[in-house]
């Protein structure tokens, strides 16, 4: 771990537990009935003429992201176990809004960590954000053209994290929020906190997997004049949004990446199958940085099992709560696990 104010070394995180190959217990299982009426969702009108989509019928824990993905074609508009209870009362500090990654969705993403994070007491809630055409989605069950969720400008997502904290500030009675982001929910949220004012109302922002500085694998596109408003134009325009270079990153990170009174923590992988290089993750202001395997270099877990990694749990809840120490079960992961598993999944 390191802190980016001081740029001094960090101690190392307690490990209470390290064995490689030795494999995690205990994960959340409990099933809810999906014997519910209809809707699954509640989509309710935003305050910058807009919607904000809230699921509202829970969907089981699941310890991968193939799961989870496979239950949400099949159910879709869950939300994950533990998130959106309008009656939660938090014995642990502020309530947590947790943001989605591209062409996603609150269940796909977060149908392990947000169970978790109720365990220990915090109040969870996700939306499903930026619904959008085109999408990125390839699956021949509903067509290449069908609306998927954050796919659309990340600015105009951000305004609906913008209405989902005033709802859950209504509706907990909480002065401020923590913000959660997997991988584009991360630039999403922190576009909230940087640009639209958020940073008065979020105690502490944790970014997993974020493409805070983008990925360089396209990043060739950006310089064909035109390039940029093409590719959004063909693709989705999140997506291009998230190539190193883009006007919008350029926007997000200008004149710096992050704002006073809030506590920035980024988490990545070193082999992050999708940003790359990975130097791109961390933020250069005002923030501490955990990379997967300085915790646990067994650990070789690619971006998409992030949410789903019981160390990278660990991690949030420190970022969360400094005073929470980690205590790890550091496992053997090879790199490359679940990565064509997790696009059929997606995709199927």
């Amino acid at each position: 771990m390191r802190r980016n104010s001081s740029g001094k070394t960090w101690k190392s995180i307690v490990i209470a537990v390290c064995s490689a190959g030795l494999v995690s217990a205990g994960l959340v299982t409990a099933q809810v009935s999906l014997a519910t009426a209809e809707p699954t969702s509640s989509t309710q009108p935003g305050a910058n003429g807009h919607s904000i989509t809230i699921p509202i019928v829970h969907g089981p824990a699941q310890n991968s992201p193939i799961k989870a993905k496979h239950f949400d074609r099949s159910n879709p508009g869950r939300a994950p176990h533990g998130a959106n209870d309008p009656a939660c009362t938090s014995t642990s500090s502020y309530p947590i809004l947790l943001a989605h990654g591209t062409d996603a969705t609150a269940y796909t993403d977060f149908a392990y960590l947000a169970p978790e994070l109720r365990k220990r007491g915090y109040c969870v809630f996700a939306l499903n954000y930026g619904v959008g055409k085109p999408g990125i989605n390839l699956s021949p069950s509903t067509g290449v053209d069908a609306p998927t969720f954050g796919t659309k400008d990340i600015r105009k997502s951000a305004r609906e994290v913008a209405d989902a904290v005033t709802r859950i500030r209504a509706t907990t009675g909480a002065n401020k929020v923590h913000l959660i982001g997997f991988s584009q929910g991360a630039n999403v949220t922190r576009y909230y906190v940087n640009k639209l004012g958020g940073a008065s109302v979020v105690d502490a922002w944790v970014g997993i997997a974020s493409p805070t500085y983008g990925s360089d694998a396209f990043s060739p596109i950006l310089r064909i004049p035109g390039g940029e408003e093409l590719a959004a134009n063909v693709l989705a325009p999140a997506l291009i949004q998230q190539i190193s270079g883009s006007s919008f990153l350029h926007e997000l990170n200008w004149p710096t990446d992050t704002v006073p009174g809030v506590r920035y923590t980024t988490i990545s992988t070193d082999f992050d199958e999708v940003i790359s290089p990975v130097t791109n993750i961390p933020l250069r202001g005002e923030s501490q940085h955990f990379s997967l395997q300085s915790v646990c270099p067994y650990d070789m877990s690619g971006h998409f099992q992030l949410s789903f990694n019981p160390v990278v749990l660990e991690l949030t809840l420190h970022a969360l709560n400094p005073e929470h120490i980690p205590v790890v079960e550091c496992r053997f992961v090879p790199p490359g696990v679940g990565l064509i598993d997790t696009f059929i999944a997606s995709n199927s």
